[in-house]
Formats: C-alpha cells, sequence, structure tokens
C-alpha cells in the first residue's frame, strides 16, 4: 500500500449469497467491527440486496456496491440492470468483468470496456477485474494479457474519469481455489496493471490510482498481501460474508 499517493480499498463481493434480511443482518454486525477503519470500505451485494443493504448501511463508513451492470441506459435487455438504476437505488460502486461474468455470462473485453463507460458516465465508481488463467500464466502471458486487459477496459476513458475507477487483478487460478497468489507474485500483477495504465496516462497518473488484489485474500493473508508496494486493497470473495473475517482484513487494510 501507498496511502501517500492513493486510496486504499477494501471491498466485498458478495457473488450469489445472501437474502436481503440475511444481508441486513450481516451488515449489521460488520458496522461497529469497521467503524474505525483507515480504508474505504465496501460491500458489493446482489442485485434484490441492494434497497437493505443501503438502508443497513446509512450512517456508517461502509459502502454498497452492484456486481455488474448492463452498458445501455434502458431498452430490451431482459435481466439486465442499468447504470442510471443503480445510482438512484444508492449504489457507489460496480464490479465490472469479474472472471466470473466473463467465463459463464460471455462477457469480453469489448463488453467490460463499454459496461465501464457506463457506469463512469452515470458517476459510479467502477471496479475492473482483470486476470490470467492458469494456461496463460504457465505459457507466460500474464504481463501481456493484463496489460491488454487493462488497456481494454481504460479505451476512452477520461483522465478525469480514471479518478473513479479501481482495477482488480484478479488471477483466475486463485478465485473460489483456496489457492493464493504469493505476495511476490500479486505484487507483480498490480505492477503489471500500474504499468498499462502509465503506458496510457503517464506515470504520474498511473500512481494515483487504486489497484486491488483479489485471488483469496482472506483473514490470514491479508497482512503479507497488503504490505506490497502495488497492492492498495483487496477484493474480497468468501471472506467477505463473514463479519470477523472481513474486519480482520480491513484492520490489515488500515495500518
Amino acid at each position: 500500500m501507498n496511502k501517500q499517493l492513493r486510496k486504499t480499498v477494501i471491498a466485498g463481493n458478495w457473488k450469489m449469497n445472501k437474502t436481503p434480511e440475511q444481508a441486513k443482518a450481516l451488515i449489521n454486525e460488520m458496522k461497529p467491527l469497521v467503524a474505525n477503519a483507515d480504508c474505504d470500505v465496501v460491500l458489493c451485494v446482489p442485485f434484490i440486496d441492494i434497497p437493505a443493504a443501503v438502508e443497513a448501511a446509512k450512517g456508517s463508513n461502509i459502502k454498497i456496491g452492484a456486481e455488474n451492470v448492463h452498458f445501455k441506459a434502458s431498452g430490451a435487455y431482459t435481466g439486465e440492470i442499468a447504470a442510471d438504476m443503480l445510482k438512484e437505488a444508492g449504489v457507489e460502486y460496480v464490479v465490472i468483468g469479474h472472471s466470473e461474468r466473463r467465463t459463464y455470462f460471455g462477457e469480453t473485453d469489448q463488453t467490460v470496456n463499454l459496461r465501464s463507460l457506463a457506469a463512469l458516465n452515470a458517476g459510479l465508481k467502477a471496479i475492473i477485474c482483470v486476470g490470467e488463467t492458469l494456461e496463460q500464466r504457465e505459457l507466460g502471458y500474464t504481463e501481456t494479457l493484463l496489460k491488454y486487459q487493462t488497456k481494454m477496459a481504460l479505451t476512452n476513458v477520461t483522465k478525469e474519469q480514471l479518478a473513479n475507477v479501481i482495477i482488480a487483478y484478479e488471477p483466475v487460478w486463485a478465485i473460489g481455489t483456496g489457492v493464493t497468489a504469493t505476495a511476490e507474485q500479486a505484487d507483480e500483477g498490480n505492477g503489471f496493471v500500474r504499468a498499462a495504465i502509465a503506458e496510457a496516462y503517464g506515470a504520474d497518473v498511473a500512481e494515483t490510482v487504486t489497484v486491488q488484489y483479489g485471488g483469496s485474500m482472506n483473514a490470514g493473508n491479508a497482512d503479507e498481501l497488503l504490505a506490497k508496494a502495488n497492492v492498495d486493497g483487496g477484493l474480497i470473495g468468501g471472506a467477505s460474508l463473514k463479519a470477523a473475517d472481513f474486519a480482520k482484513i480491513v484492520e490489515a487494510a488500515s495500518k
């Protein structure tokens, strides 16, 4: 982390978990545990949970995010949600391009870019995910792929809009597998992302952008990962569904 140059952000990604009542209960459990955080705290929740989550988080330092957004403002897109809908519901952040969206629901680098632009144009903060598969890593394509995905996602994003962008490096081989990249691998991957931003916007701008690590960060490894210079927080999966574990990660990011 480098808090002098950029924000540290711990964001939970609940995926397809928790009913609205369960969401309310979990947030109420979390609020006192993260109240003194010296980092930004975000919970990205299923669409159905957003109203309950926004209400439960009122008056606290917890911000609410969504897990996806469509790139059109309206239209015949059954099952999708527009950026303005999220904004009016009280959402501040949105996860875009998570590997599960890419793997299971046909997300591409192009649609990730379009969704990112829609979110930013609506005044939302975009948490854009990038990451390589195990096969791509073993073939030596990690740097090339991360730079390509980052630049594709940021196509037509202005320097001013970049202030509302977080890039989350999530190696696909470390998501939901229990396998975590070493702290060195996480720092290296995040460094590739920052280098791509520097190539597109300049080194000074790149130093201001928050780059999270998101491959199975948990209460046990957060200290080591967050100690790395290029790791500015985490996009947390399973550990964000347990108040005590999530709070420990927030505590590590607050040091």
